[in-house]
Order: C-alpha cells, then structure tokens, then sequence
C-alpha cells in the first residue's frame, strides 16, 4: 500500500479554430479555447473534464475532488492524501472540505500587498546576499495569515523571499502540512515545485489528438476528451507495464504510438490465428516482441 498519494490538479488550454458552444476567448492564452481541468496522480490521469474558458480554474475541482477520494479511500483508507495546486485553485470551499475529511493541500498563494509586507525583513536579507554574491538569493519564512473576507480561519502560509537580478521575485505557499513534518524551503522546493513535472504528462495527452473538438455540442466533445484520455492511459500502461527495463521505460506516449503502433505490416488472418508480417528491417523488432511476450503473460 502507498504511503502517500498527491493529486497534482491544473487547467490547461485547448484552442479552438471554429465555432464550437461555449467557445471563449482567454487573453492569458491569447486564443479561443476550452480549458480541461485534470487531475494526476504521477503519470496517471485520473481526471479530464471540459469546461468553457470563461469559468474559474477550480470550477468543478471539489466534485471531482472528492469523487477520487472517496474512490482512493475505498481501497486504502489510511492513506495519506495531499492535493497540490497552483494559485488558481487556493479556494475557501476546496480548503475547508480537504481539512474536514483528512486531506492535506499545498497551493499557490497569489501575492499582494499585505503579504510582501510580512515578508519585508526577508526580502532585505534576500536583496542583501544577492548584492554580496550576484546571485539568485533566497530566503525561506512561514506565518499564519487569514484573509479579510474569503478564509473562515488562520491557516499556515510559507513564504519565498527571492531576489533576483530584475529585482524581487516574492512566492507564497498556503499548506495544511505541519510545520514540524515539512520545513518552509523543503516544502517548496522539494514539493511544490515538483508539481511542474505534471505539465509533461499533459503534453502527452495533447499528442493524443486531444484537441479534436470539433463537435457543436458540449458532451460530444467532452466524449472526445475521454477518448483521448483513455487512449493516453493505456499507452502509459503499456509503457509502464510491458515497456520496462527497455530503452523505451519513459518514451513519450506520443513516441511509443508513432513507433510501436504505427508501423507497416501484413495482416494474415485464417480460421486459427493471425499472422502479422512485418518487414525485417524494423528497427524495433526486439522491443515489439518483449511487449507482445509481456501482454501474452
């Protein structure tokens, strides 16, 4: 049983060239778009939802946040669950449920005034180091800090006071995690910021002619969505499953499709088997034959 799972959440953007329902134009995209909401866990897609480009980044999120755990907790209900997320999705309504159902969460805390004041002794101490070394510096603190308005409670917040050569560059994390398990500069560095390897599994599935959405309604679409989906999750299980201990163990999904499935080849088909005729000089003949003996097992 895993220890530990997280749930790395994030928006993305599919443009659209025609005249799709709910089609909207994005200026941080700077085209007209869909924007999926997707859920990871490592390499594993566990959710992509279509949703116009005019919504919030964590619309929808809750309720599919709390369908994959409740699924996660039926199998393994000890496990610990942390959702990461960027600041788009640091939401009063998804903190609160995550800290009445034994969920932990680190998400993106957008800066304002308020906050780089707080930090304001560690970012003189940032800009002097930078001034004495010219270099990137930068300083770690955490505090408790609750909003005017939107938060119904105190919560911890860690902080990135970094200077750089263009001047200050302040981050702020907001984290359920206890103080005494994760140390601010820990928890940023080697946890957050891995949530940046989830973007390479989304590029992935826009391989997978994820942005054929041509359709004039909204659940066709999304039905397209999940067709690509499901056919990222199964060349990712081909990888991970028949492709290990191969030069192939963490090709790109799009790479093993063009190479391992896209290939010329004849169809024999009679009464007791198929017979595929492939050409002698396939040059991945050896790694075909170990994923054909891997599946047969």
């Amino acid at each position: 049983m895993p220890e530990r799972i997280v749930l790395d959440v994030d928006a993305t953007d599919i443009p659209l060239y025609g005249h799709q329902p709910e089609r909207f134009f994005h200026g941080y995209y700077d085209s007209y778009c869909y924007r999926p909401l997707c859920i990871f866990a490592d390499d594993q897609l566990l959710c992509a939802r279509l949703r116009p480009a005019n919504q919030d980044a964590a619309a929808g999120a809750l309720d599919e946040v709390k369908r994959i755990v409740a699924q996660l907790r039926a199998r393994w209900p000890e496990m610990e669950i942390v959702l990461r997320a960027d600041s788009g999705f640091c939401r009063e309504e998804l903190m609160a449920w995550c800290e009445h159902n034994r969920v932990d969460y680190v998400f993106g805390l957008a800066r304002n005034q308020r906050l780089r004041r707080i930090i304001g002794k560690q970012m003189q101490e940032a800009q002097v180091l930078h001034a004495a070394t010219g270099k990137a510096s930068r300083v770690f603190t955490e505090f408790n800090y609750e909003t005017h308005k939107s938060w119904s409670r105190p919560r911890r917040v860690v902080a990135k006071a970094e200077y750089l050569d263009k001047g200050e560059n302040p981050r702020f994390l907001v984290t359920s995690l206890a103080a005494d398990k994760w140390a601010p500069q820990d928890l940023y560095e080697k946890f957050y910021c891995a949530r940046g390897e989830m973007e390479n599994p989304i590029k992935e599935q826009m391989c997978l002619f994820v942005d054929r959405l041509s359709i004039d309604e909204m659940h066709g679409n999304q039905l397209r969505l999940y067709f690509s989906a499901l056919a990222y999750t199964l060349v990712e299980a081909l990888r991970r499953l028949a492709l290990k201990g191969t030069e192939w163990a963490e090709a790109q999904v799009d790479n093993v499709r063009r190479k391992l499935f896209k290939i010329g080849a004849i169809v024999e088909v009679s009464a007791r088997r198929i017979v595929l005729k492939m050409s002698s000089a396939y040059p991945w003949k050896n790694i075909y034959a170990q994923v054909c003996r891997a599946l047969l097992c």
